[in-house]
Protein backbone atom coordinates (compact mmCIF):
# COMPACT_ATOMS: atom_id res chain seq x y z
CA UNK A 1 0.00 0.00 0.00
CA UNK A 2 1.16 3.61 -1.02
CA UNK A 3 2.30 6.10 1.77
CA UNK A 4 0.89 9.57 1.43
CA UNK A 5 4.30 10.92 0.09
CA UNK A 6 4.60 8.34 -2.93
CA UNK A 7 0.84 8.80 -3.81
CA UNK A 8 1.53 12.61 -3.96
CA UNK A 9 4.60 12.06 -5.90
CA UNK A 10 2.79 10.67 -8.77
CA UNK A 11 0.80 14.11 -9.23
CA UNK A 12 3.92 16.16 -8.92
CA UNK A 13 6.78 17.45 -6.56
CA UNK A 14 7.21 16.58 -2.94
CA UNK A 15 9.83 17.43 -0.30
CA UNK A 16 9.30 16.34 3.54
CA UNK A 17 10.32 18.20 5.68
CA UNK A 18 10.79 21.64 4.92
CA UNK A 19 10.97 24.68 7.53
CA UNK A 20 7.99 26.87 6.85
CA UNK A 21 10.79 29.73 7.70
CA UNK A 22 12.16 29.22 4.02
CA UNK A 23 8.54 29.88 2.99
CA UNK A 24 7.22 33.19 4.92
CA UNK A 25 9.17 36.57 4.47
CA UNK A 26 9.12 36.95 8.48
CA UNK A 27 11.46 33.56 8.65
CA UNK A 28 10.14 32.19 11.07
CA UNK A 29 8.07 28.86 11.73
CA UNK A 30 8.62 25.05 12.27
CA UNK A 31 8.66 21.96 9.72
CA UNK A 32 5.72 21.23 7.43
CA UNK A 33 5.23 17.23 7.03
CA UNK A 34 4.94 17.86 3.15
CA UNK A 35 5.34 20.56 0.51
CA UNK A 36 4.11 19.70 -2.64
CA UNK A 37 4.21 22.04 -6.24
CA UNK A 38 1.20 21.00 -8.27
CA UNK A 39 2.51 21.85 -11.83
CA UNK A 40 -0.67 22.10 -13.57
CA UNK A 41 -4.80 21.72 -13.11
CA UNK A 42 -4.64 18.07 -13.68
CA UNK A 43 -1.76 17.94 -10.79
CA UNK A 44 -3.31 19.99 -8.44
CA UNK A 45 -6.86 18.03 -8.87
CA UNK A 46 -5.14 14.25 -8.36
CA UNK A 47 -3.53 16.05 -5.26
CA UNK A 48 -6.11 17.65 -3.68
CA UNK A 49 -8.70 14.30 -3.93
CA UNK A 50 -5.68 11.89 -2.74
CA UNK A 51 -6.06 14.51 0.52
CA UNK A 52 -9.07 14.96 0.52
CA UNK A 53 -9.62 11.29 0.65
CA UNK A 54 -7.40 10.98 3.18
CA UNK A 55 -8.92 13.29 5.41
CA UNK A 56 -4.57 15.33 5.88
CA UNK A 57 -5.14 18.72 6.57
CA UNK A 58 -3.82 21.06 3.85
CA UNK A 59 -2.93 24.87 3.10
CA UNK A 60 -1.91 26.87 0.24
CA UNK A 61 1.04 29.05 0.78
CA UNK A 62 2.12 31.85 -2.12
CA UNK A 63 4.87 34.29 -1.31
CA UNK A 64 4.02 33.58 2.65
CA UNK A 65 4.45 37.85 3.08
CA UNK A 66 1.42 37.55 5.61
CA UNK A 67 2.07 34.94 7.64
CA UNK A 68 3.21 34.33 11.09
CA UNK A 69 3.54 30.26 11.26
CA UNK A 70 3.71 28.72 14.77
CA UNK A 71 7.24 27.17 15.76
CA UNK A 72 5.52 23.41 16.01
CA UNK A 73 5.48 20.64 13.24
CA UNK A 74 2.66 21.06 11.00
CA UNK A 75 1.40 17.94 10.22
CA UNK A 76 -0.06 17.99 6.86
CA UNK A 77 0.61 19.37 3.36
CA UNK A 78 1.58 22.70 2.44
CA UNK A 79 0.50 23.05 -1.50
CA UNK A 80 2.61 25.82 -3.62
CA UNK A 81 1.25 27.17 -6.62
CA UNK A 82 4.03 30.03 -7.27
CA UNK A 83 6.45 27.68 -9.21
CA UNK A 84 4.03 26.61 -12.15
CA UNK A 85 1.07 28.36 -11.62
CA UNK A 86 2.62 31.65 -13.01
CA UNK A 87 0.89 32.49 -16.27
CA UNK A 88 -0.89 35.40 -17.17
CA UNK A 89 -2.86 36.86 -20.17
CA UNK A 90 -3.52 40.50 -21.30
CA UNK A 91 -6.06 41.04 -23.70
CA UNK A 92 -7.72 45.19 -24.36
CA UNK A 93 -8.22 46.03 -20.52
CA UNK A 94 -8.10 42.73 -19.43
CA UNK A 95 -5.54 40.35 -17.29
CA UNK A 96 -6.22 37.07 -16.41
CA UNK A 97 -3.36 35.55 -14.19
CA UNK A 98 -2.51 32.44 -12.38
CA UNK A 99 -2.85 32.94 -8.63
CA UNK A 100 1.10 31.82 -8.18
CA UNK A 101 1.95 35.30 -10.08
CA UNK A 102 3.79 37.70 -8.68
CA UNK A 103 1.62 40.74 -7.95
CA UNK A 104 4.24 43.21 -8.27
CA UNK A 105 5.24 41.77 -11.46
CA UNK A 106 1.98 41.91 -12.66
CA UNK A 107 1.64 45.37 -12.09
CA UNK A 108 4.77 46.30 -13.84
CA UNK A 109 3.61 44.28 -17.32
CA UNK A 110 -0.08 46.30 -17.20
CA UNK A 111 2.20 49.18 -16.56
CA UNK A 112 3.92 48.43 -19.69
CA UNK A 113 0.69 47.92 -21.36
CA UNK A 114 -0.39 51.08 -20.43
CA UNK A 115 -3.21 49.75 -18.23
CA UNK A 116 -3.65 51.78 -15.02
CA UNK A 117 -5.61 50.22 -11.94
CA UNK A 118 -2.81 47.70 -10.01
CA UNK A 119 -0.02 50.85 -9.54
CA UNK A 120 -1.16 50.40 -5.80
CA UNK A 121 0.40 46.57 -5.78
CA UNK A 122 3.33 47.59 -7.38
CA UNK A 123 5.21 47.25 -3.55
CA UNK A 124 3.06 44.28 -2.09
CA UNK A 125 5.66 40.97 -2.04
CA UNK A 126 2.49 38.76 -2.37
CA UNK A 127 1.30 36.55 -4.90
CA UNK A 128 -2.30 37.04 -7.41
CA UNK A 129 -3.64 34.25 -5.26
CA UNK A 130 -2.57 35.31 -1.64
CA UNK A 131 -3.45 39.13 -2.38
CA UNK A 132 -7.23 38.12 -3.67
CA UNK A 133 -7.40 35.77 -0.13
CA UNK A 134 -6.35 38.83 2.13
CA UNK A 135 -7.95 41.53 -0.03
CA UNK A 136 -4.83 43.01 -0.27
CA UNK A 137 -4.52 46.35 -0.66
CA UNK A 138 -2.13 49.58 -0.49
CA UNK A 139 -2.38 53.72 -0.82
CA UNK A 140 -6.52 53.26 0.34
CA UNK A 141 -7.06 51.08 -2.47
CA UNK A 142 -7.56 46.97 -2.34
CA UNK A 143 -7.29 44.45 -5.06
CA UNK A 144 -11.32 43.54 -4.86
CA UNK A 145 -12.10 47.12 -7.03
CA UNK A 146 -10.48 45.61 -9.80
CA UNK A 147 -11.33 42.26 -9.92
CA UNK A 148 -14.00 40.99 -11.86
CA UNK A 149 -13.63 37.05 -11.59
CA UNK A 150 -12.07 34.19 -9.52
CA UNK A 151 -11.82 30.75 -10.65
CA UNK A 152 -11.57 28.72 -8.15
CA UNK A 153 -11.41 24.76 -7.15
CA UNK A 154 -13.66 23.65 -4.48
CA UNK A 155 -15.72 20.88 -4.17
CA UNK A 156 -13.84 19.04 -6.91
CA UNK A 157 -14.65 21.25 -9.52
CA UNK A 158 -13.31 24.05 -11.45
CA UNK A 159 -15.67 26.89 -11.71
CA UNK A 160 -15.43 31.05 -11.79
CA UNK A 161 -16.93 33.15 -9.12
CA UNK A 162 -18.30 36.99 -9.56
CA UNK A 163 -16.20 38.95 -7.45
CA UNK A 164 -19.57 39.97 -5.77
CA UNK A 165 -19.63 36.36 -4.61
CA UNK A 166 -16.41 36.26 -3.18
CA UNK A 167 -17.33 38.35 0.07
CA UNK A 168 -14.76 40.99 0.09
CA UNK A 169 -14.36 43.63 2.52
CA UNK A 170 -11.29 45.09 4.18
CA UNK A 171 -8.36 42.70 4.67
CA UNK A 172 -11.06 40.06 4.57
CA UNK A 173 -13.04 37.54 1.65
CA UNK A 174 -15.06 34.70 1.47
CA UNK A 175 -12.29 32.19 1.17
CA UNK A 176 -11.00 33.32 4.18
CA UNK A 177 -14.28 31.01 5.87
CA UNK A 178 -13.55 28.25 3.22
CA UNK A 179 -9.60 27.50 3.36
CA UNK A 180 -10.50 24.14 1.36
CA UNK A 181 -11.17 26.13 -1.72
CA UNK A 182 -8.67 27.10 -3.78
CA UNK A 183 -7.96 29.79 -5.96
CA UNK A 184 -6.33 29.02 -9.51
CA UNK A 185 -6.67 32.32 -11.19
CA UNK A 186 -8.21 35.81 -11.18
CA UNK A 187 -9.36 38.01 -13.89
CA UNK A 188 -8.68 41.79 -13.31
CA UNK A 189 -10.71 44.67 -15.15
CA UNK A 190 -8.07 47.83 -15.52
CA UNK A 191 -8.36 51.01 -17.84
CA UNK A 192 -6.65 52.73 -20.33
CA UNK A 193 -3.75 55.10 -18.73
CA UNK A 194 -1.02 57.11 -19.56
CA UNK A 195 2.27 54.59 -19.99
CA UNK A 196 4.85 57.84 -18.51
CA UNK A 197 2.36 58.76 -15.71
CA UNK A 198 1.63 55.43 -14.22
CA UNK A 199 5.38 54.46 -14.30
CA UNK A 200 6.01 57.88 -12.52
CA UNK A 201 3.47 56.78 -9.76
CA UNK A 202 4.92 53.57 -9.25
CA UNK A 203 8.42 55.04 -8.82
CA UNK A 204 6.84 57.67 -5.92
CA UNK A 205 5.20 55.34 -4.03
CA UNK A 206 8.54 52.87 -4.20
CA UNK A 207 10.51 55.96 -2.93
CA UNK A 208 8.07 56.83 -0.15
CA UNK A 209 7.98 52.89 0.95
CA UNK A 210 11.93 52.98 1.08
CA UNK A 211 11.84 55.90 3.03
CA UNK A 212 8.79 55.13 5.76
CA UNK A 213 9.05 51.01 5.89
CA UNK A 214 11.74 48.68 6.74
CA UNK A 215 11.77 46.87 3.62
CA UNK A 216 15.25 45.90 4.22
CA UNK A 217 14.21 44.07 7.54
CA UNK A 218 12.40 40.40 7.51
CA UNK A 219 8.52 41.09 8.37
CA UNK A 220 5.12 40.37 7.47
CA UNK A 221 3.93 43.78 6.35
CA UNK A 222 1.50 45.35 8.30
CA UNK A 223 1.00 43.51 11.96
CA UNK A 224 -2.04 44.84 13.06
CA UNK A 225 -5.63 46.27 10.65
CA UNK A 226 -6.25 49.73 11.40
CA UNK A 227 -9.33 50.30 13.69
CA UNK A 228 -11.81 53.19 12.33
CA UNK A 229 -10.85 54.88 15.80
CA UNK A 230 -7.43 55.82 14.97
CA UNK A 231 -4.52 54.16 12.46
CA UNK A 232 -2.97 51.59 13.85
CA UNK A 233 0.73 52.62 14.15
CA UNK A 234 -0.25 55.97 16.08
CA UNK A 235 -2.09 53.58 18.68
CA UNK A 236 1.50 51.92 18.98
CA UNK A 237 3.41 55.07 18.63
CA UNK A 238 1.08 56.44 21.76
CA UNK A 239 1.65 53.29 24.44
CA UNK A 240 5.79 54.13 23.57
CA UNK A 241 6.79 50.80 21.73
CA UNK A 242 8.62 52.13 19.04
CA UNK A 243 11.58 50.21 18.86
CA UNK A 244 10.69 47.10 21.81
CA UNK A 245 11.66 43.88 21.77
CA UNK A 246 11.32 40.61 23.08
CA UNK A 247 13.54 38.28 21.96
CA UNK A 248 14.82 38.70 18.26
CA UNK A 249 11.33 40.01 17.51
CA UNK A 250 10.94 43.78 17.31
CA UNK A 251 8.82 47.18 16.68
CA UNK A 252 10.32 48.80 13.94
CA UNK A 253 11.97 51.68 14.72
CA UNK A 254 10.95 53.28 10.91
CA UNK A 255 7.12 51.80 10.83
CA UNK A 256 5.88 51.06 14.45
CA UNK A 257 3.09 49.21 12.77
CA UNK A 258 5.91 46.70 11.20
CA UNK A 259 7.02 44.18 13.63
CA UNK A 260 10.17 42.61 12.06
CA UNK A 261 12.86 39.44 12.92
CA UNK A 262 15.89 40.94 13.72
CA UNK A 263 17.22 37.36 13.19
CA UNK A 264 16.28 34.43 14.92
CA UNK A 265 13.04 35.34 16.54
CA UNK A 266 11.14 32.77 17.25
CA UNK A 267 6.75 32.29 17.04
CA UNK A 268 6.38 32.54 20.55
CA UNK A 269 8.32 35.86 20.99
CA UNK A 270 6.54 37.30 18.25
CA UNK A 271 3.37 36.49 19.36
CA UNK A 272 4.19 38.07 23.32
CA UNK A 273 4.88 41.33 21.51
CA UNK A 274 1.96 41.52 19.88
CA UNK A 275 -0.30 40.44 22.54
CA UNK A 276 1.60 42.78 25.08
CA UNK A 277 0.78 45.25 22.16
CA UNK A 278 -2.81 44.39 22.23
CA UNK A 279 -3.24 44.73 25.79
CA UNK A 280 -1.12 48.34 26.19
CA UNK A 281 -3.54 49.60 23.80
CA UNK A 282 -6.69 48.47 25.12
CA UNK A 283 -5.70 49.03 28.61
CA UNK A 284 -4.72 52.85 27.26
CA UNK A 285 -7.42 53.31 24.37
CA UNK A 286 -10.03 51.27 24.79
CA UNK A 287 -9.50 49.84 21.83
CA UNK A 288 -8.95 46.53 20.30
CA UNK A 289 -6.47 46.01 18.03
CA UNK A 290 -6.76 42.91 15.61
CA UNK A 291 -3.83 41.25 13.65
CA UNK A 292 -3.92 41.84 9.90
CA UNK A 293 -0.78 38.98 9.67
CA UNK A 294 -2.43 35.68 9.57
CA UNK A 295 -2.04 33.32 12.38
CA UNK A 296 -1.26 29.23 10.97
CA UNK A 297 -0.77 26.49 12.67
CA UNK A 298 -1.12 28.06 15.66
CA UNK A 299 -3.66 26.15 18.73
CA UNK A 300 -7.22 27.82 18.55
Amino acid sequence: MKNLYESLSEFGRVDEYVPLSKMTTLHIGGLARYVAYPANDLSLDGMLKIIQKEGVPFKLIGKGSNLLCSDELYDGVIIRLDKHFDDFYIRDTRIVAQSGCSIIMLAYKAMEQGLTGLEFASGIPGTVGGTTFMNAGAYRSSVSEIIEGVFVYREGRFEWMTSEECGFDYRTSIFQKHPDWIIVAVQYNLAKGDKREIRELIDSRRERRMQSQPLEKRSAGSTFRNPDEMPAWKLIEGIGYRGKRIGDAAVSSKHVNFLINEDKATASDFMKLVEEIQQEVKQKYDIELSMEVEKFNWEK
